[in-house]
């Protein structure tokens, strides 16, 4: 059986937005840590947010994920900092899973942006004016569409066309389909092997 994995170039996203405002939101906020004590991350995407969108007796508050009109997004448009504290991959992989494929931004944490990009995820970035007047556009704008261009460094949005910043080496990795390292690894499984026996410090076992 071949080893060879498909990884999917990302260099283009399409999909109504929804805006979640405010600065240095971190990652216990996306996913709270009682969510964390699961074997897979399936179905964590319905606990996204969840102590800033339920009260203690889970009645729904006032958030833009909680309303019809923003369900079906798939872009996010968030301000400063965006998933900072932990280091926690769970963040990031509820909100795939709520059904988010890219995210723009003023900026991200590190962290947070490299576990995204390892989930085939970009997270563009631009300046204040710029992400504010996307997140008024998306409010007045539920159903349309915003195109990420991750190759060519734009973001698309009714009439209006802006430039986008992108890690260099996050788009690089994403337009030629290499950001997912697992599948690469087991793609390259037995060149990986062939190296290790090649090691004097590894010992293989059969």
């Amino acid at each position: 059986m071949s080893d060879e994995q498909e990884i999917p170039e990302v260099d283009y996203v399409s999909g109504t937005g929804v805006p979640i405002r405010g600065n240095d939101i971190d990652t216990d906020q996306i996913i709270p840590a009682r969510f964390m004590k699961v074997v897979t991350f399936d179905g964590l995407g319905q606990f996204s947010f969840f102590d800033v969108r339920f009260d203690d007796d889970d009645t729904p508050k006032d958030h833009p994920m909680n309303e019809d009109r923003f369900k079906d997004a798939s872009v996010m448009v968030v301000n400063s900092n965006f998933g900072c504290g932990s280091s926690r991959e769970h963040a990031p992989q509820a909100l795939m899973r709520w059904g988010i494929d890219a995210f723009i931004g003023e900026s991200f944490a590190e962290i947070f942006a490299g576990n995204c990009l390892a989930l085939g995820i970009p997270t563009v970035t631009a300046d204040q004016e710029t992400v504010e007047a996307i997140q008024a556009w998306v409010d007045e704008n539920p159903d349309g569409d915003i195109d990420v261009d991750v190759e060519a460094e734009t973001v698309t949005y009714g009439d209006t066309t802006v430039d986008v910043n992108v890690d260099e080496a996050q788009r690089k990795a994403l337009v030629d389909g290499v950001w997912d390292t697992t599948a690469l690894m087991k793609s390259n499984a037995q060149a990986v092997r062939d190296k290790a026996e090649s090691l004097p410090y590894v010992s293989l076992d059969d």
